[in-house]
C-alpha cells in the first residue's frame, strides 16, 4: 500500500495526504476488508492481514465504527484501488503517520484561522447575500458569545478586522491536542475556511449539514446568480467527501 498512499510528511500531514495521491491506481489484490479489535483500538484487515499506513504503522482507530467505515472504503473498490475515493483511509494515514507526532503544530495551524475567520468578513451588498450570511453565521457567533464567553468583531468587505487577543487566546485553548480530534478539526477548518465552524461542530453546537451550508453561503449565492460550473461542482463533491470523513473522525474520537 505504500506505493498507493505516499508517506505523510509531519510538517503538514493533512495537506500531504490530500496531495499524495498517485495517478496510477493499483489492481485490487484482496477479497474482503474487515475490522477487528486490537491493543488500544481497532484495526482494519485485508483478508485477515492488518492494514498498515505508508510509514508501515498499524492502521488502528479509536472506535470499531471508524475502523469498519474504513474497511467499507476498501470493500467499495472495484478492479482498481482508487485512493481519491478513500477519504477516511487517507485521513487516518495522515493522523497516524503525521499528526500523532505533530499534534501541537497542527493545533497551532487551526488557531491561525481564528484571527481571520470566514465568519468575520461580511458582504456589504447585495442585501440578499447580507441576510443569508447573517442567517447562517450569526448563530455561531452568538454561541461563542453566550456559551463560551468569547466576543469577536465583524467587518464588511475584505479589510482585516483585528480581533480581541483574549478571545483568540481563549478560543485557541479549546482546540484539542489529541491526534484524531485535532486531525479532524484541522481538515474541517481548512475545508470550510472557519475554525469557529469547526469548533462548533466538534462541540455539538452545529450539525454537519449546517456547517457545510454555512461554509458555502457565498458560493451558493454565486451559483444562484450565475449558474453551475460542472468542474467546480466536481471539486466541491470531492471536498464534501473529505469533510464527511473529517466529521466521522471527530465524532469517533469525541
Amino acid at each position: 500500500m505504500r506505493e498507493l498512499f505516499e508517506t505523510i510528511s509531519p510538517e503538514n500531514p493533512i495537506e500531504a495526504a490530500r496531495r499524495g495521491l498517485r495517478q496510477s491506481p493499483r489492481r485490487r489484490f484482496y477479497e474482503k476488508a474487515t475490522s477487528a479489535s486490537t491493543t488500544g483500538g481497532y484495526s482494519v484487515l485485508l483478508d485477515a492481514k492488518p492494514l498498515h499506513t505508508p510509514a508501515r504503522r498499524l492502521l488502528s482507530t479509536p472506535t470499531e465504527a471508524l475502523a469498519q467505515a474504513i474497511a467499507e472504503e476498501w470493500n467499495a473498490q472495484t478492479d482498481l484501488i482508487d485512493p481519491a475515493a478513500m477519504p477516511l483511509t487517507r485521513l487516518a494515514n495522515a493522523i497516524i503517520d503525521g499528526v500523532a507526532e505533530a499534534s501541537g503544530r497542527v493545533a497551532e495551524e487551526v488557531a491561525k484561522y481564528l484571527a481571520s475567520d470566514l465568519l468575520f468578513y461580511r458582504a456589504a451588498s447585495p442585501q440578499g447575500l447580507v441576510e443569508r450570511q447573517a442567517r447562517h453565521w450569526d448563530p455561531v457567533l452568538a454561541w461563542t458569545r453566550d456559551e463560551l464567553g468569547l466576543r469577536f468583531e465583524v467587518g464588511r468587505g475584505v479589510v482585516h478586522v483585528a480581533q480581541p487577543e483574549e478571545a483568540l487566546t481563549a478560543a485557541g485553548a479549546l482546540i484539542p491536542k489529541d491526534p484524531w480530534r485535532v486531525g479532524g478539526l484541522y481538515s474541517v477548518t481548512t475545508l470550510t475556511g472557519s475554525a469557529l465552524l469547526a469548533l462548533a461542530l466538534l462541540r455539538g453546537a452545529l450539525s454537519a449539514d449546517a456547517a457545510w451550508q454555512a461554509a458555502h453561503v457565498d458560493e451558493d449565492w454565486n451559483i444562484e446568480q450565475w449558474g453551475r460550473d460542472e468542474t467546480a461542482m466536481q471539486r466541491r463533491a470531492y471536498r464534501l467527501a473529505e469533510f464527511e470523513a473529517a466529521v466521522a473522525v471527530m465524532r469517533a474520537a469525541a
